[in-house]
């Protein structure tokens, strides 16, 4: 049974993060090491010969604003598509709607790449001992080896409170210290330069492609040399150091990103770094690093040492060939939390694109771009900051919504006749809201409504009610005004609908055998609108406004489609019950009813829970199942929400080994991208480390439920720092697959209902107070 105790018996013992660790050096993107500060981002690669620190910086972006990106013929059009939908005239409507609806983007844009920082060493005899780590707890990248009968030794980090990527170089035999530093040239338009002690990039974020043209920020890299004995010389736009006992290279990058002046902002983060000295920089890094990573520790059973003595990419291939590695799954929970953190920050002046920080270059390839997906990328890369306590990684998502909220307000108006505001299926640095440039994919015209649920999500967690004044609700008010003045009477059976528009990305068969994309009352549609519509009534009343628009909420809410069960068995992912065209597709938006949404759950709507699962299997046995790595991801919440643990890990797992890289970084296969290279995606590591959080604890803002979703393979372990709706954290111990111990902590009083199983047990807490909580 369980109980509460008066004394908490939780001793307060954490688990280190973990640590990836390679015996060898990276010879591709996809074995270097990241790092990153929530703007500038570096892929270490840790060569004996060269190092190679590829960098990205978040303003890094081709295009520019623009106020004409909508089809002049759309809104004239819209009417008749309606029409013709609601009549059954599918083909005809999909016809108009491609003609019509897509945006007219002239300057989308994307993010780029950036050049090398590199290090060239004299050749010289193989090196032994090698050892390439980054440590979760520190933020460091270590790279040590000998040669030549010297050790040498290099540490790598980019730090937030300096804003700056920093190298040290050291050698355990004085003068030993040997090599060039340059910046790699033609990735970017620009001039390279060496003056004084440092090497200078001065360019711009140009592409050819993607409707950007000669348009995009202007940048500067510096990377600046300082060393302790031996020279420097210059040799055209490089730096060679010779006979050093020990050398630091700091890199800084600045941008006109908001009007700044890219050579000032360079200047100013290298002289700040060089005057506070490389001994405060490292500690005021591993401090602010610390802070949010220590938070969350997690032990889901030890390995042997035979095991732990194996490198990271050793252990990856095990996994894949069917062997167990509960220790590893916990690294990668760590590394899913270090990448929210290490690219998304308070003060990042952009959120996490579809590669994160880190950008591999490749998605140029692809018919896709570096950008801001609103059709589950970008929400997905956010689902590990609120649960994993990251709270304060979330910022920046919610910077992009109040500029998708502005400039959404003129394509409201403009394309739909509608009040508030409106955003679609991708967006840019520049507030993007116009339908996308392709009919299938473009017309997601709850996109923006669902990016906006993240602001909920957060106020949630932490119950800051000035946060949800002044920040969240005139935005959550906007997207349900645009809701409100969009959706029209469907008119067999008088419910209210949006349309015309898209279940992203998938197309159905209509009744006369055409395939379509656009119809009237799609179900992630009415998902997505019961959602805010639900959430901006109950944040008007908690803030004691706007009655009157809470009356015409309560008033649309009970005109809504009802979620129903197709022919199959499964949640129909439309109004009516169409064949989908693609019945292995990737996307599965109706089930946002189960996550993020709890609309579907297995207590309160058995029946559309199970059809949830069918939904979930047509799609897996389907031949061509598009196996990416957020679908994984998607498909191990879901189970997680279904309380199903084993089934749960089993997408976990298959998303480590099959649709994550030897660095650990998730990636979207090029087969099914379009590209002809695997593409690295941010979704899959942050998505797969809200699932390992899901498992072990979820919550409504009623309930706290404890091992929702235990899998039998992890039958003994612990987590502490997890966040619970309602300003809860959580800590919980197991043993043989039961629970033993938990304890919860109030940073606001809360009425609390704790669940374990069929148990339930009904608490108050008051503000700082802790739960201590057992079986017994």
């Amino acid at each position: 049974m369980l109980k509460a105790f008066t004394d908490q018996n939780f001793p307060d013992i954490r688990v280190p993060p973990g640590t990836l660790r390679y015996d060898r050096p990276a010879t591709r993107w996809f074995e270097a090491l990241p790092i990153g500060n929530g703007r500038l981002g570096g892929m270490v690669y840790g060569g004996t010969d060269r190092e190679r620190v590829q960098l990205s910086e978040s303003t890094a972006w081709s295009g520019g604003p623009s106020a004409t990106d909508l089809n002049p013929t759309a809104r004239q059009q819209i009417p008749r598509i309606r029409e013709l939908l609601f009549a059954g005239k599918h083909a005809e409507a999909q016809r108009l709607a491609t003609e019509h609806l897509p945006g007219r983007a002239s300057s989308f844009g994307t993010n780029l790449p950036l050049p090398e920082v590199q290090l060239a060493f004299p050749g010289g005899a193989p090196a032994q001992d090698y050892r390439r780590t980054l440590d979760l707890d520190t933020g460091l990248v270590t790279v040590t080896y000998v040669q030549n009968e010297v050790r040498f030794t290099r540490e790598v980090f980019a730090t937030n409170p300096h804003g700056l990527i920093a190298i040290r170089l050291t050698a355990d035999r004085p003068g030993s210290l040997t090599f060039t530093l340059s910046i790699g040239d033609g990735v970017l338009p620009g001039t390279t330069t060496a003056a004084d002690s440092s090497v200078i990039f001065a360019g711009h974020a140009y592409e050819s492609l993607h409707s950007s043209g000669q348009q995009g920020v202007a940048l500067e890299i510096r990377a600046h040399l300082e060393a302790e004995g031996g020279t420097v010389h210059h040799a055209g736009d490089t730096l060679r150091l010779e006979g050093a006992n020990n050398a630091l290279v700091h890199i800084v990058v600045g941008t006109d990103w908001a009007g700044a002046d890219p050579r000032a902002r360079a200047e100013s983060l290298l002289s700040a770094g060089l005057e506070a000295g490389y001994e405060s920089v490292r500690a005021a890094h591993i401090a602010d690093h610390r802070a949010l990573m220590r938070r969350v520790s997690l032990e889901l059973g030890s390995a042997p040492p035979e095991l732990t003595a194996l490198p990271t990419d050793a252990r990856r291939e095990r996994l894949a060939s069917g062997k167990a590695d509960a220790e590893l799954i916990a690294l990668y929970f760590q590394f899913g939390r270090y990448l929210t953190m290490a690219g998304s920050r308070a003060d990042s002046p952009l959120p996490l694109a579809l590669q994160g920080l880190w950008n591999d270059g490749l998605a140029s390839s692809a018919p896709w771009t570096n950008d801001f997906h609103l059709d589950i990328n970008t929400q997905q890369n956010y689902w590990a900051a609120e649960s994993t306590n990251l709270a304060e990684c979330h910022e920046p998502l919610f910077g992009l919504l109040e500029r998708l909220a502005d400039q959404g307000r003129a394509t409201a108006e403009e394309l739909y006749g509608a009040p508030g505001w409106v955003a679609h299926t991708v967006t840019n640095a520049w507030g993007y809201t116009a339908p996308g440039s392709g009919i299938g994919w473009g017309m997601n015209v709850t996109g923006g409504a669902w990016l906006a649920l993240q602001l909920w999500e957060h106020f949630e967690y932490g119950r800051d009610e000035t946060f949800l004044r002044e920040r969240a609700y005139p935005i959550l008010r906007g997207a349900a005004e645009f809701l409100l003045g969009y959706a029209v009477e469907e008119p067999e059976h008088g419910l209210l609908v949006t349309g015309p528009s898209e279940s992203p990305e998938n197309w159905y068969l209509a009744p006369d055998g055409s395939r379509c994309s656009v119809s009237m009352g799609a179900t992630a549609d009415r998902v997505f609108m019961e959602a805010v519509l639900r959430i901006c009534a109950e944040s008007a009343e908690l803030l004691g406004v706007d009655a009157g628009l809470r009356n015409r909420i309560a008033a649309a809410r009970r005109r809504l489609p009802p979620l129903r069960i197709g022919r199959h068995g499964q949640v129909q992912e439309w109004l009516h019950d169409h064949e989908e065209a693609e019945p292995s597709h990737r996307h599965t938006s109706h089930l946002s009813a189960l996550f993020p949404e709890r609309q579907i759950t297995p207590r309160t709507t058995p029946d559309l829970a199970r059809g949830a699962e069918v939904t979930i299997e047509r799609r897996q046995q389907a031949p061509g199942w598009e196996q990416t790595e957020w679908v994984e991801a998607n498909f191990t919440v879901y189970y997680a929400r279904l309380l199903n643990g084993d089934a749960a890990l089993r997408h976990l797992t298959s998303l480590i080994a099959d649709a994550s890289e030897a660095n650990l970084m998730t990636y979207s296969a090029g087969g099914v991208a379009g590209a002809a290279q695997d593409i690295y995606s941010f979704d899959g590591n942050s998505g797969g480390a809200a699932g390992i959080a899901e498992m072990l604890l979820q919550s409504d803002g009623r309930d706290v439920e404890l091992l929702p979703a235990l899998p039998a393979d992890w039958p003994d372990g612990s987590v502490r720092g997890l966040r619970a709706r309602g300003g809860l954290t959580v800590d919980i111990r197991w043993g043989d697959g039961q629970l033993t111990a938990a304890s919860i902590r109030a940073a606001r009083a809360a009425d609390v209902r704790v669940r374990y199983g069929a148990e339930l047990l009904e608490v108050r807490l008051a503000e700082g107070e802790t739960l201590a909580l057992g079986v017994g």
